[in-house]
C-alpha cells in the first residue's frame, strides 16, 4: 500500500500540467486586464502577452532551478518542507490577491518596457517554483517548457476573455491558481513523508 501511495504522490506529467496552470494564473489575470483595457486586441497583442508571459515563466523556472541546485546538498533532509512552504506561500498570496479590494490597473501599452515589467512581475513566483523543482526528481527543461506553453495559452485565452467580459473572471483565476499551488506543495510534502 505504501508503494502505491508513493507512486500516486510522485511528481509526474499531470503534476507538471497542474503546476503550469497554477503558475499561469497571475499572467492570465493580467492578460484579462490587458484585454479589457485594449477592448479589441489583434494578433500582435495576443502574441505579445503569450510570448512575454510564457517565455518569462519558463526562463524564471530555469533560473530558480539552477540557483536552487547549488544548495540541494545542504537541504536534502528537509527539501520537501521548503517546497511545501514556498508553494503554499505563493498560493496563499494569490488567494489573498484574488479577494483583495484593490482593482488592478494595466495600461494599453505593448511596448517592450511595459511588457518586460509585467512579465517579470507575473513570473517572480516561478523563481520559487524553480527552486522547489530542484528538490524533486523532475526534468526541469520539460517542466519549464510545460509551464511556459501553458502560460502562453492561458495568457492568450485570458486576453480574449478580458476583451469580451472585462475583469469579471480575474479573481476566480487567481484564486484557482493559488489553490492549485497549495495542492501541489502538499502533494510533494506527503510524498516525502510516506515510508
Amino acid at each position: 500500500m505504501s508503494e502505491f501511495l508513493a507512486y500516486v504522490f510522485r511528481m509526474g506529467i499531470f503534476d507538471l500540467i497542474l503546476l503550469g496552470f497554477g503558475e499561469a494564473m497571475d499572467a492570465g489575470a493580467v492578460s484579462m486586464v490587458k484585454g479589457a483595457a485594449t477592448r479589441k486586441p489583434c494578433i500582435r497583442h495576443y502574441a505579445s502577452v503569450g510570448l512575454w508571459f510564457g517565455g518569462f515563466q519558463a526562463v524564471m523556472t530555469l533560473v530558480g532551478y539552477y540557483f536552487g541546485a547549488r544548495f540541494i546538498s545542504y537541504v536534502e533532509s528537509f527539501d520537501h518542507w521548503i517546497s511545501f512552504i514556498l508553494l503554499t506561500a505563493i498560493g496563499l498570496n494569490m488567494i489573498k490577491e484574488s479577494i483583495g479590494k484593490d482593482s488592478e490597473h494595466v495600461d494599453t501599452s505593448y511596448s517592450a518596457k511595459t511588457m518586460l515589467f509585467l512579465a517579470v512581475a507575473t513570473s517572480i513566483d516561478a523563481l520559487a517554483v524553480g527552486v522547489s523543482l530542484g528538490f524533486s526528481d523532475v526534468n526541469v527543461w520539460v517542466a519549464a517548457l510545460i509551464i511556459g506553453v501553458i502560460t502562453l495559452i492561458v495568457s492568450v485565452i485570458g486576453m480574449k476573455i478580458g476583451s469580451l467580459f472585462g475583469n469579471r473572471f480575474k479573481s476566480a483565476a487567481e484564486f484557482t491558481g493559488g489553490l492549485t499551488l497549495i495542492f501541489i506543495g502538499a502533494k510533494i510534502l506527503v510524498s516525502h513523508l510516506l515510508p
